[in-house]
């Protein structure tokens, strides 16, 4: 019985030994797998910052200076693509025989061509406060500026005969286009915080009467006796609006079929062709 037991006891303690090895084998088998994985996210990550000196932001103002960076080279490189496009085109003008720049000054300050000054209005409008009295039922979307509202003045505007517009530090053209996310404003790829201006070239009293005519704007006036939303309008006689710097292709719309682009210039261009032609054949 001895014998027995202590070869049962041999047993057990062979067993034993055997399952801590192999606990063992285990844990180490685990700790190179991790260590591995580990090397290969470090080696993974060195690969693909390899040859890229330049550091790239990870916070918001970061991000946007690099963004504002980015956009002012690309201006740049638009108005040196401009300067070659008017060449072109004035060599084309010269090989047509058509001279479109008898379309006018007026033609020129409709597409913001050239800066502008003179008279007019400027308009401001601006979130309310936060923290200031309110009707019962007012919500924080009824406290700011709405895109809705900022495309009320500037329709009421160019309804009453401006001559030539500017929203905030951009001159505004047909083919401008904004969008307001919340209370920020973003325009030709620039943001921009309230208060919000909107200035316009042209007779004061027609300008005025058109703002104040329109039934949106209206609207917005009784929001701002309620909840004390900004709103400014003042004359001018010394305004000075700088010319359009961004492009002006059109993306969403086209000129329909058939349309004269410049009414009269193309006839009366051809008809002094024939006129030259009857000259010389006299």
């Amino acid at each position: 019985m001895s014998e027995q037991h202590e070869v049962s006891a041999a047993r057990t303690e062979h067993h034993q030994h055997r399952a801590k090895r192999r606990n063992g084998l285990r844990g180490a088998v685990s700790v190179a797998l991790v260590t591995a994985l580990a090397g290969a996210l470090f080696t993974a990550n060195a690969r693909l910052s390899h040859g890229t000196n330049e550091r790239q932001a990870v916070d918001l103002p970061g991000l946007q200076a690099n963004e504002d960076s980015r956009r002012e080279r690309l201006a740049n490189q638009v108005d040196q693509l401009r300067s070659e496009v008017d060449a072109l085109t004035a060599q084309q003008n010269a090989q047509s025989g058509i001279d479109w720049s008898s379309a006018g000054i007026a033609a020129d300050v409709a597409a913001g061509q050239v800066p502008v000054t003179g008279e007019g209005l400027v308009v401001k409008l601006d979130d309310a406060d936060p923290n200031g009295p309110r009707p019962a039922g007012v919500g924080v979307d009824d406290l700011v500026v709405h895109q809705q509202d900022l495309q009320a003045v500037i329709n009421a505007l160019w309804a009453g005969g401006a001559e030539a517009m500017m929203l905030m530090d951009q001159r505004v053209i047909s083919t401008s286009a904004f969008q307001c996310i919340g209370n920020v404003l973003s325009l030709q790829g620039r943001r921009y915080s309230p208060a919000y201006v909107v200035t316009a070239v042209g007779d004061p009293d027609k300008l005025l009467a058109a703002l104040n005519a329109d039934p949106a704007i209206r609207a917005y006036k009784s929001w701002v006796t309620a909840v004390g939303l900004g709103w400014s309008v003042e004359e001018r006689s010394d305004l000075s609006l700088p010319a359009y710097d961004g492009p002006a292709d059109l993306t969403y719309a086209s000129v329909p079929e058939g349309t004269e682009i410049l009414p009269g210039l193309v006839a009366a261009a051809a008809g002094s062709g024939d006129a030259d032609q009857e000259d010389s054949a006299g």
